[in-house]
């Protein structure tokens, strides 16, 4: 977050450059570490990678132009909060799940924080978003067009996560395997985005001169953001698709969502943006619903009833 949002501010449409530039990176490492070179075949059959890979280009895509739609990074970041009501409507409707009071409960704080938060920052990172103060119609036709597609977009999330779920438990656990193929296969599509792609890097290329410490090297600073988001978001990700084969889509788009929640606590200590006491609050909210889930409570049950009877025994 801190190598994006200096992109993002300066050049709010460059979403397609930084996506674009993630996907080549991991299929690269992918073809020549997990594919061996095109020589292994993949354990999941090609099929069911293409519809995983159309639903994860689509969300992704739909999510960048989203930010050209009027609408502002705050609300664009509320809306991604929501990933976790929204896995967990999808779970009850396609796999018939039921889950307890408290995991009910753990949930809603922990969106209700996040929105909290997101919210009360809308002042600081207005100057994030694709605003502009036009007034009329034809502006708030486009906003609902970008309402629409961020609903899309977080259901489409939801459904991709279940897929996956669904694929590991009948296949086996394939992480790497599923992160390349995930990342190669929709390269091909961004050669619809290729005149937005080739502007921005024509202004990343225009950008000033940064001289990268340790190594001394001099480049526009943009590309130098560009490049610590690559390799920061591969090793995000890469942890995110281990995840994925280890625990169900609601326990990985709860961890997910968190590590959104703690990106955007970062970003407002680190651009020193204030830090009132709605955002305690929603702090608070999230603490408390991730114990919660995680049910810390009956694991430190036995743990503290054992320390009290220590000094007895003793």
């Amino acid at each position: 977050l801190v190598f994006l949002l200096p992109a993002c501010r300066q050049f709010p449409g460059c979403g397609n450059i930084v996506t674009f530039s993630q996907f080549l990176f991991i299929a690269v490492e992918g073809f020549i570490f997990e594919a061996n070179f095109g020589r292994k075949r993949p354990a999941i059959p090609i099929r069911y990678y293409f519809i995983m890979v159309a639903m994860f280009f689509t969300v992704s895509v739909v999510n960048n132009y989203a930010l050209n739609l009027n609408i502002a990074m705050p609300l664009h970041m509320i809306f991604r909060s929501g990933s976790l009501i929204a896995s967990m409507a999808l779970g009850i409707i396609i796999l018939k799940k039921r889950y307890s009071v408290s995991k009910y409960t753990s949930i809603a704080l922990v969106s209700v924080g996040i929105f909290t938060c997101t919210f009360m920052s809308a002042k600081q990172v207005a100057s994030d978003s694709s605003l502009n103060e036009e007034d009329g119609l034809q502006v708030f036709l486009w906003w609902l067009l970008g309402i629409a597609a961020l609903t899309f977009a977080l259901l489409m999330s939801a459904r991709m996560g279940i897929f996956q779920e669904t694929l590991y438990k009948q296949f086996g656990k394939h992480s790497k395997e599923a992160l390349f193929y995930n990342h190669a296969l929709p390269l091909p599509g961004f050669l619809l985005l290729a005149p937005n792609i080739y502007h921005h890097a024509v202004l990343f290329s225009q950008s000033e001169p940064f001289q990268v410490p340790v190594i001394g090297l001099t480049l526009p600073i943009m590309w130098f953001y560009l490049l610590m988001n690559v390799i920061t978001q591969y090793v995000c990700i890469r942890g995110v698709f281990i995840l994925t084969t280890e625990c169900t889509s609601l326990t990985v788009t709860l961890v997910v969502t968190l590590r959104k929640f703690v990106s955007l606590i970062f970003s407002i200590l680190y651009f020193r943006n204030p830090f009132t006491a709605w955002h305690w609050l929603g702090t608070a909210f999230v603490f408390v619903g991730t114990l919660m889930y995680t049910e810390v409570w009956n694991s430190l049950g036995p743990f503290l009833a054992r320390w009290r009877k220590r000094p007895k025994e003793e």
